[in-house]
């Protein structure tokens, strides 16, 4: 990838890798539906001027069904079954759950054809990463409810859909814009739910820390960080960053709550990131395969 693409990566790796244990948090004091409007609307409150000072609504709003269509994708459905979901089974599991991610990308990769369809080298690179991800949370493998396996399931579907939303459907439409309009789409929706479900108790310090952090960092800064990404490497290879995510969790972990480190989870490490690299790496083209097999050839003889 390019230096800027890179940068990105790593960005987003860290940014979606804390909000597993976050939300963990949150959903034993409030509801999913709760969560999920207060993370929409602190991040429409940050994003919305700023996509008015830019002009970018108006052309978001000129889409709205595909943008609708992204916010019920890529927000108000996957958000509140992975707060439900998180409520019944460890955060560890449910990143690797989501670690699918890339591999349903592609897939429909694979299916709707195009400059993203994946190749062998890609294809390795992701079973690879997800061999990772499952070191990694291979000691946290419980789950008390088989319904919150299927939630994560349709959340992974989502993520993966999400991003060929934006890159197929919604190019050129500036990110502010539709960040903006999605968010402020999914607060509006979950506003009278959240209303009827609000705690008898009012949460504590860390629910709320956790909340606030969910809607400016996790939210608001990583939407915008994330539509670059896709814009610089594509959709499948912007899912990636699912494999990094609990290698990241991990290490957090361990170095903020001193939780052990075990060769299983440093290993799973070398592995996610191992296939993240390779699973990032753009196709030869047919041009460049035929003259390395010359050369090959040229070699043996």
């Amino acid at each position: 990838m390019s230096r800027r693409g890179i940068l990105l990566f790593a960005a987003m790796a860290v940014v979606w890798g804390i909000p597993y244990l976050l939300i963990r948090v949150a959903v034993a004091e409030v509801s999913p539906a709760v969560l999920v409007f207060a993370r929409t609307a602190i991040a429409t409150a940050i994003l919305l001027p700023i996509a008015l000072l830019r002009a970018d609504v108006r052309p978001a709003l000129r889409h709205w069904p595909w943008v609708a269509t992204f916010a019920g994708v890529e927000i108000a459905l996957p958000w509140v079954l992975l707060g439900s979901a998180e409520q019944r089974i460890s955060s560890s599991l449910a990143g690797l759950l989501v670690a699918g991610v890339p591999l349903v990308g592609a897939l429909i990769a694979t299916i709707l054809g195009g400059p993203d369809r994946v190749g062998r080298r890609q294809l390795a690179g992701l079973l690879i990463g997800f061999a990772g991800v499952a070191a990694i949370a291979w000691g946290d493998l419980t789950a008390e409810s088989a319904v919150a396996i299927v939630q994560v399931a349709v959340v992974v579907v989502c993520y993966a859909v999400g991003p060929f939303i934006l890159s197929r459907r919604l190019h050129g439409v500036p990110s502010t814009g539709i960040m903006a309009v999605a968010l402020a789409l999914t607060a509006l929706l979950y506003l009278p739910v959240a209303a009827v479900t609000l705690p008898t108790a009012p949460p504590s310090r860390e629910a709320l820390a956790s909340i606030a952090i969910l809607g400016v960092v996790c939210t608001a800064a990583a939407f915008l960080l994330f539509a670059a990404l896709i814009r610089e490497v594509g959709p499948v290879r912007a899912t990636v960053i699912t494999y990094v995510n609990p290698a990241v969790a991990a290490v957090l972990g361990v170095l903020v709550l001193a939780e052990t480190l075990t060769p299983a989870m440093i290993a799973g490490f070398a592995l996610a990131i191992a296939g993240s690299t390779l699973a990032t790496r753009r196709p030869e083209p047919p041009e460049a395969e035929a003259a390395a097999i010359e050369i090959a050839e040229g070699a043996e003889a």
